[in-house]
């Protein structure tokens, strides 16, 4: 078994899921009564599974010190800006870089309304989950 198998498990997973919708605040006026709740990704199941499983992987492998995600994608030429993280030929990327993109990913969440929702419909965490496979 992989010592990547918590994450990959999601392949099949992510192909076949919803990965979640926008929910947009279209009942409230923006009054003081009825403000506007800002608008969110209600993630499906599955995608909040994912994303416990990428913070418990990082618990549990702290050799691969990937609380320091922007540090490990700064050393190998890859911007933290959303546009340069999901456009990545991870090809030649080792296990350390690769896991640094998807939590650079689900960190991105916690900033940017939306962000990871992007990296799931895009296809981009699913080819990082295919190259921990291979690497695994």
């Amino acid at each position: 078994m992989s010592q990547f198998e918590i994450l990959t498990k999601y392949i099949p997973m992510l192909h076949e899921d919803h990965i979640g919708e926008w929910v947009i605040d279209h009942e409230n006026d923006g009054t003081a009564e009825h403000p506007i709740q800002m608008p969110f990704v209600n993630y499906s199941e599955t995608v909040r599974h994912f994303i416990e499983d990428v913070y418990t992987f990082a618990e549990q492998h702290q050799e691969l010190e990937l609380t320091r995600y922007r540090e490990i994608l700064k050393e190998n030429g890859i911007e933290s800006e959303m546009n340069d993280m999901e456009n990545v030929d991870i090809s030649n990327l080792n296990a350390q870089c690769v896991l640094a993109l998807m939590m650079g990913a689900v960190r991105a969440e916690r900033f940017c309304e939306g962000a990871l929702f992007n990296f799931l419909k895009s296809g981009a965490i699913v080819k990082c989950l295919e190259r921990l496979d291979c690497l695994g």
